[in-house]
Parts: C-alpha cells; sequence; structure tokens
C-alpha cells in the first residue's frame, strides 16, 4: 500500500519484481538401506564420505552387502548418502548398572546403539570435583585388542535433576553429549557411584600422615593373595603423595611379569571438603580386577586406613553381568546386557512400517533423496524381497527419486538373466527403476584383498553423481567416460551379441573393452524394453523429469493462496522460464533456440474460470529431452569415378 503522504516532498518506496529465483535441486543423493554392526537403528544418518561412515556405522562388515556398496558409491564419485540401519531379531545396546556405596542402583550406562561394539565400551567414575556430591565420568571405546579408540571426559556430574549438570542431561545431550554412551535411570534413589579402583579411607589432610608400625601390606588380587609388598618405611610422619610412590612401588615390585601387578597405579584423590584417600588401579589389561590389601606382621593397614578401603573394579564394562567384587550391579531389567548386532534383515525389516518410521519409511525424515538402494536385496533369488522391491519403487516414485536394484548373487550368464527378468519384469517394471547386469568384482580389504562379487548399484549410483557433476543429469551415465572404479573383474563377460540381446530387453550392460577398461554400457529404465515403447525409455530422460519436477515443486510454493489471476501467472511463467532457459543454456534440451526447447504457459487457456473458482492454477511445462545415441552407424561407399563439380 502506498505511504500516506503527510508533508510536502519526495517519497521514495520499493516495488516487488516478481522474480523468485527457482533454485535447482541436488540430483545424486544416495539413500542406502542394510545391516551394519553399529549405529542407530531405523534412522536416516547423512554421511559425506567413509571416514563418517566408519564413525557412524563402523566401516566395512563381511556380512554387510551394504557397506561396500557404500564404499563403491563414494569411490566413484558420490558426494552425499544417507544411511539406514536395519536388523532382524533384537538388536541390544550393552549396558551396565552402577552402584553406590551402598550397593542401590546409582544409574545404567549404555551404548549410544545396539551392537556387539558396545561390549568394548568401559567406564571409569571418579569424585575429585571441587563440590562434594559430585563425580566424574569417562567413557572410553576400546578395540578387540584394548587399543583406545575413542575417550571422551565429562566433568562435575550431578545425579540431581534440577541441576545444569545433571548426569543425563549433559551425556544425552543430542549436540554436545556423547557419541559413545547414554545413561539411563539417573533419577534413580540411589546415591552417586562408586568410584573405581581400590579406594583408602578418608584423611583429613595430604601432609603429616603418622606411620608407628612401618612393616609389609598381603596384596590381594581378586581375592587371592599375590604375595608381600614391602613398603620399606621407617616411623614418622609423611605426605600421602610420598605413601603412595611407596606403595606403588611396592605393588610393582612384587611380581613383575604380571602386567596387572607389575604397571599398578597408586594415586592421590581430594574428596571436597572431606579429605584425601589413596586410590588404587591395577595395570591393565582386565577392567574388572581389584587390588585389596590384608593385614601382615605389624601392617600399616591402619595408618593408611586401607582396612577401611571400598573394594571396586578398574572400570565398569558394559555387556557384562554383575562383577564381585565391585559395584557393578546386575541389570534391573529382562534384556541382556549383552550388546548384540541382530540378525541379517530380512523383507519385513527392511520395508519397515510408514508409521513407525522403520526401514525404508525412515527416509520420512530426509528432506532429499535422490538413488535409493538396498544392497540385501541382491544376494537371493526367491521371492523373499519380491515385496521389498514393489513398496520401494512405489516409494521412490511418490519421492521422485531413482530406485537401483542389484542382480541377484546366482545370475551369472545369459540364459539366466533373460530368464530372470522376464520373471521378475512386471514387479519391477518403473519409470523410476533400473538395473545393471552383471555384478562386479571388487578387492576386499578384510580378505586379504581376494576378489569379492557385489552387486553393482552402489557402483553406478556413484556413476550417476560424477555423470552429474561433470555433465549434468541429462547426460547418460554410461559411455566410455562412465569408468567403474575399484572394480577389478565382472562376474560374466558379455560379447557384443549378447549385449545385442539385453538391451532390447531394458537390461543394463557392464562391459570390459580394451583401453577404456570396466565401463557402463547401457542407459535404460526397466520400462526401457523396445516392446513396451515408453517415453520414459531412457535413464537420462527420466532423471531429468524428477529433478524439473522436484526443483518446479519447491520453487513453486509461494504462490500458494496467491491472488489467482494475470500478474500471478505472470509472475509464474516468468520465474519458471527463466529456469527452463538456464537448463537450456548448459545443454539440457533439444533446440538451436528456446522455443524449439521448452515451452512454459499458464493463462486463461490453462487455468479456466472454473478452475479459478476451485482454487485451482494449472501451469503447463514442456521441455525436449535429449536422447543418448545407444547407436551410431557409420555409412561407407565407394567412388566410381564421380566428378567433383
Amino acid at each position: 500500500m502506498p505511504v500516506q503522504p503527510t508533508y510536502p516532498g519526495v517519497y521514495v518506496q520499493e516495488i516487488p519484481s516478481g522474480v523468485r529465483t527457482i533454485a535447482g535441486v541436488a540430483t545424486s543423493i544416495g539413500a542406502f538401506i542394510g545391516y551394519f554392526n553399529r549405529g542407530p537403528m531405523n534412522q536416516a544418518v547423512q554421511i559425506f564420505n567413509m571416514g563418517d561412515f566408519e564413525r557412524e556405522f563402523g566401516g566395512l562388515e563381511s556380512d554387510s552387502e551394504a557397506s561396500y556398496a557404500i564404499q563403491q558409491f563414494f569411490l566413484n564419485g558420490g558426494t552425499q548418502a544417507y544411511v539406514v540401519r536395519v536388523a532382524s531379531g533384537s538388536p541390544v545396546a550393552a549396558n551396565a548398572t552402577l552402584g553406590d556405596s551402598s550397593n542401590a542402583e546409582s544409574f545404567r550406562v549404555a551404548a549410544k546403539n545396539p551392537g556387539e561394539w558396545g561390549n568394548n565400551i568401559r567406564v571409569q567414575v571418579d569424585h575429585n570435583t571441587p563440590t562434594a556430591g559430585e563425580f566424574n565420568l569417562t567413557a572410553t571405546e576400546y578395540d578387540s585388542t584394548g587399543n583406545v579408540l575413542r575417550q571422551e571426559v565429562f566433568l562435575n556430574l550431578s545425579k540431581t535433576s534440577t541441576d545444569t549438570n545433571y548426569v543425563e542431561a549433559v551425556i544425552n545431550d543430542e549436540f554436545s553429549g556423547s557419541s559413545i554412551i547414554v545413561v539411563e535411570n539417573a533419577a534413580a534413589a540411589g546415591g552417586i557411584p562408586v568410584p573405581n579402583g581400590t579406594v583408602s579411607g578418608l584423611h583429613g589432610s595430604n601432609t603429616a600422615i603418622p606411620i608407628t608400625t612401618p612393616t609389609d601390606l598381603d596384596v590381594i588380587l581378586n581375592s587371592s593373595s599375590v604375595g608381600t609388598a614391602d613398603l620399606g618405611l621407617t616411623a614418622g610422619n609423611y605426605d600421602l603423595a610420598d605413601l603412595a610412590i611407596s606403595l606403588e612401588n611396592a605393588i610393582r615390585s612384587i611380581n613383575p611379569l604380571n602386567k596387572l601387578l607389575a604397571n599398578a597405579s597408586v594415586d592421590v584423590v581430594e574428596e571436597p571438603g572431606t579429605g584425601y584417600r589413596l586410590q588404587v588401579f591395577t595395570g591393565p589389561g582386565n577392567p574388572t580386577a581389584v587390588i585389596s590389601f590384608g593385614a601382615g606382621a605389624g601392617s600399616t593397614l591402619t595408618e593408611l586406613l586401607l582396612n577401611g578401603g571400598t573394594e571396586n573394579l578398574q572400570e565398569y564394562v558394559l555387556g557384562q553381568s554383575a562383577v564381585t567384587p565391585g559395584f557393578q550391579l546386575a541389570n534391573s531389567n529382562s534384556d541382556p546386557e549383552a550388546g548384540a548386532n541382530g540378525g541379517l534383515p530380512d523383507a519385513t525389516a527392511l520395508r519397515g512400517l510408514q508409521n513407525a518410521k522403520t526401514g525404508i519409511y525412515a527416509l520420512e525424515d530426509v528432506d532429499l533423496f535422490n538413488i535409493l538402494h538396498i544392497p540385501y536385496t541382491g544376494t537371493d533369488n526367491t521371492t523373499t524381497f519380491d515385496a521389498v522391491h514393489s513398496e520401494a519403487i512405489a516409494y521412490c516414485e511418490n519421492r521422485r527419486a531413482f530406485y537401483l536394484i542389484d542382480t541377484p548373487e546366482d545370475i551369472d550368464n545369459l540364459s539366466e538373466i533373460k530368464k530372470w527378468k522376464s520373471a521378475k519384469g512386471s514387479l519391477i517394471r518403473s519409470k523410476n527403476v533400473a538395473f545393471y547386469f552383471p555384478r562386479v568384482k571388487i578387492p576386499d580389504p578384510l580378505d586379504n584383498y581376494r576378489l569379492r562379487s557385489v552387486g553393482a548399484g552402489g557402483t553406478v549410483a556413484g556413476l550417476y553423481s560424477r555423470t552429474d557433476s561433470n555433465r549434468g543429469v541429462w547426460k547418460a551415465p554410461a559411455g566410455t567416460e562412465a569408468t567403474l572404479r575399484n572394480v577389478s573383474q565382472l562376474d560374466y563377460v558379455l560379447t557384443d551379441s549378447e549385449n545385442g540381446v539385453l538391451n532390447p530387453l531394458g537390461v543394463n550392460c557392464l562391459r570390459t573393452f580394451p583401453v577404456y577398461g570396466t565401463i557402463c554400457w547401457g542407459a535404460r529404465t526397466t520400462e526401457g524394453a523396445d516392446a513396451l515403447a515408453s517415453e520414459w525409455k531412457y535413464i537420462p530422460v527420466r532423471r531429468l523429469a524428477l529433478f524439473m519436477e522436484e526443483s518446479l515443486y519447491r520453487g513453486l510454493h509461494w504462490a500458494v493462496f496467491e491472488p489467482n489471476d494475470e500478474p500471478l501467472w505472470a509472475q509464474i511463467r516468468l520465474n519458471v522460464g527463466a529456469f527452463m532457459n538456464n537448463l537450456f543454456r548448459q545443454g539440457a534440451f533439444q533446440g538451436t533456440s528456446p522455443k524449439d526447447a521448452y515451452l512454459v504457459k499458464c493463462d486463461s487457456e490453462t487455468t479456466t474460470q472454473n478452475d479459478i473458482n476451485n482454487g485451482v492454477v494449472n501451469v503447463v511445462v514442456g521441455f525436449a529431452p535429449l536422447k543418448p545415441a545407444e547407436f551410431v552407424f557409420i555409412k561407407i561407399q565407394q567412388l566410381a569415378g564421380q566428378v567433383q563439380s
């Protein structure tokens, strides 16, 4: 509305131009659904490289077809993907229940997500904090040989739910919390968890500890006496720090071949506002080991207050039952404590439930993906996964995405692929689907780099991404440029004649040629059989249309609820026309001029008065797609005496 003039002078107003730029969406965001040994269940996780995949899902796993497909996706040019972990059976997150000084439950610690990987998590607790009643917690993930993979330290935690440092709020925070563990049931009635290691009774200060009878101590390892520790002290007053050194040296000297003793450590810790303690740890290698002490002749147990100490294991261990001695309690619920991966996914796990957002439908929380691949379905040639394919195809058509199907493992010659295509033809026939034959053989790092046969879907999905980036989504992801990286061999070597049999059936072939190497040599959808005469015969034509549909769908939201008349129609023509012209200039369409390449129509002819009354505006967008040159004919003719004019 114009500004109401109130004084003589010049008024400046900004008038909207009606230009609303339509941005093209991404074209090659992958989505992979499969079995992994770690990672959140039924949740789409965005990754950008194999490093992300290894951190979130554990990397390559011999039982995981999807892990190899994801590796191939990134090696062949993929740049972004969503990964969904599924499994059959009952995946379990490893956990441990920590006890307080009265042996009551303090809280439970569980692995961040299910899997056997959680059985290698260890938790340490100490009370060396500035405020009484608080504690520190250290979570460490080890590999199978005991090397530290990740470690996280959380300081000054509280069990009071109203405190800002409440242990559940800090550790379970989605953004700044732990990537290894979660804390459960911290509001239980018990007190703070007992610190790890054997802890002595309290000393009022760290200095002037009177030692009157300095002889020896009987050192006990997990309830068995292992020898005598001679402290080598004379009567007198000692700093607790000096006593810690003497006790540590005495324990280590008992048996240098026993690393639990030879690498033991003794520290001085402060209990805020109360006093100091000695804290004794065994050496590495057995987190459930406990060092304690018994009275020797004239021992110093009383002076060091070791006879009033608390015996506890070196680290709390996820995935194990109650440990004795120690304050790791029996699990309070009915689930197993040990982490479990669950079984390889069946059709039910892969399909999932839409209302629960599981399986395929975990992608409901993803804003945009373009290529869906479910690698495990390529391991079976029966009807086991037919329902998975049907549901995935319908979902991709709804989400304007493309679905890649793997050839089953036992299909490795011409007659078998023809028979399989004939049997599955109507099931997998869709303008949004493609599959490739034969399977590919790649070096397997988990098997001394011997060749492993895998479906081609992950490799081809990466090729789609590379072609989109280099040439555009309208370029067929095939030809001499479409090399397949990290592919050493093919399961079956096709001849030209065999290729000529499969191509008219809509089977995309992978070939190996001299000089060019192993390349993709087909670009048809499963509606691309010649007999079907489909307008969506070619993959680049269909993927270009999906790209345009998604871009226009997102780019025209501004038009909703605008006045439905010529000013709106003109703005739509302007903005859609600009988007289409940009594609034309990039070479996406046939034709030498815009009028030959595309049309945008939105006026009183497309939107009648009845449409207006019903709140409808109709936009007609047409384009002249580029078709790939599948067949190149070279015509050679002899010149027999013709005279050039």
